[in-house]
């Protein structure tokens, strides 16, 4: 606790309990405004400034499905001013009261002086133990069937998966995935156990990479980072954002991310113009906090499905990008950033009832079918399993309806198609003069064609 020094006011025990001290002194002014828009709900948030709270606000926003059509943020002289423009995922306004006290509350808890925001990342790869769960976090080269193969081995050591979040970008993998004991439903605490299921996974997402193979270790504490911004450090510590493109994007398809100098004010400004899609506020949000940048103004507009984000910043500590290396940097982290969640393939959805091993099940019928797994989200909800899964062919081809057909029967008619397959090609029939001709004078190899040429 502070003390009083001989009239000279409190002395701090350290900064949490000064930053705790302004939150209490300055709590947060939350309005919500129903009147002003005819299309969208106006949420209005004036705070205390500190690091990473415009990350706080906007996190609460995603997780409460809210779609940001427009935003207006500065917070020049230690006070936090954000105006934001949210409708619900089919862009209409928010008009239901209980969602309405959500929003409010929820940022009033994440900005109190009861919250506590954590700018630091959790370094290490591995498997952490909470109180009802375990939390697995993998980083490995990406192959086809990676997700079937993890969880075989995480089905073979009776771990039961609860809920998993997987993203691929590049030739990259990243997942975080909560699992529990499949006898007692509780986190496994055994740490010889815990030790072997390290092992096991290790080993695994080696592959024959071993020089970028994920460094796993065994922790014990609840996970405090947001999942998704978990995994967006995960692949930022990996350098994803260095890594060759599989098949390059279409230039169109490209973000168009820009950085100059403001020098008069000595703010850095980063401008992002690409295709507008669900959370992408968070994800540039969440890279400029993570390279260590404070945002103190932005404008942003999404408008005939395009976004575009302005953001004056410097960083933390106080210079704006001084050097072209560290510009072209923060370029490809935004890039990296915006495109590891734009999804990829045939979007998939089971919703069953939940069992032990189903994640495994289901992830082996796709690898049986030739398929990959781009992207994944597996949540459990009471007694059922909701889980979706991006897939494309294993060799990045489209996935076509024939294939569809063939899984929905092994899995059933609880699993819906969101977006269209590919019609089968049709077979090409060649004549019987034909067909006789070409295999009497098919080269058998580069050797025998260049004997046939001469």
């Amino acid at each position: 606790m502070s003390s009083m020094d001989e009239g000279y006011g409190p002395t701090w025990d350290s900064d949490d309990e000064y930053d705790n001290f302004i939150r209490k002194m300055n709590p947060p002014r939350i309005v919500i405004d129903n009147e002003s828009s005819a299309e969208a709900t106006i949420v209005r948030v004036d705070s205390a400034n500190e690091y990473g709270i415009l990350l706080e606000v906007i996190q609460v926003m995603i997780d409460l499905d809210l779609v940001i059509g427009k935003a207006y943020i500065t917070s020049d002289g230690g006070w936090f001013m954000d105006v934001f423009n949210v409708t619900n995922m089919e862009g209409k306004k928010i008009k239901d009261e209980e969602t309405l006290a959500q929003i409010e509350d929820y940022i009033r808890k994440s900005l109190g002086a009861d919250s506590r925001y954590i700018p630091s990342r959790r370094r290490s790869v591995g498997v952490a133990a909470a109180a009802d769960h375990n939390v697995i976090e993998l980083m490995g080269t990406d192959r086809p069937g990676l997700l079937s193969e993890v969880s075989a081995v995480l089905a073979s050591l009776k771990c039961n998966v609860v809920s998993a979040e997987i993203w691929t970008h590049k030739t990259r993998a990243a997942a975080v995935m909560r699992v529990t004991d499949e006898d007692t439903g509780l986190a496994i605490t055994d740490a010889e156990r815990l030790e072997r299921i390290r092992e096991r996974l290790s080993y695994l997402l080696r592959g024959g990479d071993l020089s970028r193979g994920a460094a796993m270790a065994v922790s014990s504490g609840t996970a405090t980072t947001h999942t998704e911004r978990r995994l967006h450090q995960m692949m930022l510590d990996d350098g994803d954002y260095e890594q060759l493109q599989r098949q390059a994007p279409e230039q169109s398809q490209r973000p168009n991310v820009t950085v100059g100098n403001w020098n008069d004010k000595d703010y850095s400004v980063v401008t992002i113009r690409c295709k507008d899609r669900s959370k992408l506020l968070f994800d540039t949000v969440c890279t400029l906090t993570d390279l260590q940048y404070v945002v103190f103004h932005a404008n942003i507009d999404a408008k005939d499905n395009q976004a575009y984000q302005e953001f004056y910043v410097r960083h933390v500590n106080g210079s704006p990008m001084n050097t072209e290396t560290e510009r072209l940097r923060v370029i490809k982290c935004l890039e990296a950033a915006i495109e590891r969640r734009v999804s990829e393939g045939v979007k998939l959805e089971l919703c069953t009832t939940d069992k032990v091993g189903l994640l495994s099940e289901v992830t082996r019928i796709f690898r049986e079918n030739s398929l990959t797994v781009t992207r994944a989200e597996v949540t459990t909800r009471g007694r059922m399993a909701v889980n979706t899964f991006y897939v494309r062919g294993s060799a990045g081809e489209a996935v076509d309806q024939k294939t569809i057909d063939s899984i929905r029967q092994a899995i059933g008619q609880n699993l819906q198609v969101k977006g269209q397959p590919e019609p089968p090609e049709p077979q090409k029939k060649e004549s019987p003069t034909w067909y006789l001709f070409a295999n009497l004078f098919r080269p058998r190899s580069l050797y025998s064609f260049g004997l046939f040429m001469r």
